[in-house]
């Protein structure tokens, strides 16, 4: 069931908010009215449910010190600055947009309430000082799912659906192949762009044809069910991985394992340090060894030893004492990228716009 709050209030409420805000946040504020801006629906199963629930856990953090509102499916684009603008007239003192194409309405909006803090998720403009952005490093579970996939295809053809062509989505897919090769050198990997972060439809056509390529292991980059519920049809033919969310109802199989996206303790943290004052702007990318990402469990659909070198790679990927992206690896077009030994810079993955080489096709302009 789709759920919308009703943001009440006018310019005098905001005013009132924003200046009150800016005389209490040295010494923090007595109570914090936070904002969630959702691209999808709550009941998504995926990427908006795993932000809502990270906003409930807000609530339940620190009760009636807190109150949450929240807009779901908010399109990327115009409404998106009217939602923000809404939200911030409304009272706010703190607005997490959960999206990456909220990212200029984000700063927009921003820049004409510079007492309310704005958080925006997966992107990089922070244009004014009331803007922290925050990502988390979903290429670590990439790596994970794609040693999985490598193990167990039977048709060595594996298939992820993407979204849009940013770097977290082709870093993820990069990932994704690259430790499927590692254990199976026969592997090809065939890729749909949906050019969708929700629409079940259209995941689900994504997953049909790469299911009538072969494909018998399936990710995506996505934000509903859809692709496990067609993976579901095949008897046991094509498995695949929850996405953002654990999607259990598909357990033990066609989802095997999954990445879960736990916003929880950030906003928990971000709305805590309002209240006690130690609040700043930042750039946060966490991954496995904070518990941003997490590994849902692994089935036993997957054999047992698939399965505990899948867990020796999360726990050594936790122990910080591997990354996924480790040299030697070359471009798409055999150009060297990393030596042998060395890591990838950050700078060089959240401004990724080529394929590794193996891959083939072209990223999407």
């Amino acid at each position: 069931m789709k759920r919308r709050t009703i943001l009440k209030g006018g310019a005098a409420l905001g005013l009132a908010s924003m200046m009150g805000g800016k005389m209490a946040l040295a010494q923090g504020l007595e109570k914090v009215k936070a904002g969630f801006v959702y691209v999808g629906p709550i009941g998504d199963g995926g990427w908006t449910f795993q932000h809502h629930q990270g906003a409930l856990a807000v609530q339940e953090a620190f009760g009636d010190k807190v109150e949450i509102v929240w807009q779901e499916n908010v399109p990327e684009g115009a409404d998106a600055e009217r939602v923000l603008t809404q939200m911030a007239l409304s009272g706010c003192n703190i607005i997490f947009t959960t999206s990456f194409g909220f990212m200029d309405a984000t700063n927009a909006v921003a820049a004409k309430f510079p007492d309310i803090k704005f958080e925006h998720a997966t992107g990089y403009k922070r244009d004014h000082a009331n803007v922290s952005t925050y990502n988390a490093r979903f290429y670590e579970g990439r790596a994970i799912q794609g040693h999985i996939a490598g193990k167990m295809t039977k048709t060595n053809k594996i298939g992820y659906i993407a979204s849009f062509p940013i770097p977290e989505v082709i870093m993820g897919i990069n990932s994704y192949y690259l430790h499927a090769k590692k254990v199976n050198p026969a592997v090809e990997l065939s890729i749909v762009w949906a050019f969708t972060w929700f629409d079940p439809a259209k995941e689900a056509d994504s997953a049909k044809a790469l299911i009538d390529q072969g494909v018998d292991v399936i990710a995506s980059h996505t934000d509903s069910t859809a692709p496990l519920a067609e993976a579901a049809k095949t008897n046991g033919a094509v498995i695949g991985f929850g996405q953002a969310s654990d999607m259990a109802d598909y357990k033990p199989s066609p989802r095997v394992s999954s990445i879960i996206d736990n916003w929880a303790p950030y906003y928990v943290k971000r709305v805590g340090e309002l209240l006690d004052g130690t609040y700043a702007q930042v750039d946060s990318w966490a991954g496995i060894p904070e518990g941003e990402v997490e590994i849902g469990e692994i089935t036993d659909a997957v054999p047992a030893d698939v399965k505990a070198e899948a867990e020796a790679m999360r726990d050594a990927i936790a122990a910080r004492t591997y990354h996924p992206f480790t040299g030697p690896i070359n471009k798409q077009d055999g150009t060297p990228w990393l030596a042998e030994g060395v890591t990838a810079p950050d700078g060089d993955l959240l401004g990724m716009n080529f394929y590794v080489e193996g891959i083939t096709g072209e990223i999407p302009s």
